[in-house]
């Protein structure tokens, strides 16, 4: 099981929480969730057993689990969440 992911970062004044593990050779997933003070806003699952036969599928499954943070955070900055949490849209 690899270490994961955590970062909390502000989107327009409030503090989000965007957390990506992995849920191990016995259940070969990467999850990664978006919180807003402690309450789930979504959850992505990617499994990734297709990497366990491969040589080097730790050095893969970190690059799946990066690449999986990185578009949940561009999901949070870009408003994906704005309307579910009450974030008011940003003046143009």
């Amino acid at each position: 099981m690899l270490s994961g992911f955590n970062h909390n970062l502000k989107h327009r004044g409030k503090t989000f929480h965007i957390q990506t593990e992995d849920g191990g050779k016995d259940n070969p997933q990467i999850i990664t969730h978006a919180f807003l003070g402690g309450v789930i806003l979504d959850t992505v699952r990617t499994s990734y057993g297709d990497l366990l036969e491969k040589p080097n599928w730790q050095d893969a499954l970190r690059g799946r689990m990066k690449a999986q943070h990185l578009e949940e955070i561009r999901k949070l900055f870009s408003g994906a969440f704005d309307e579910q949490t009450g974030t008011p849209p940003e003046d143009d």
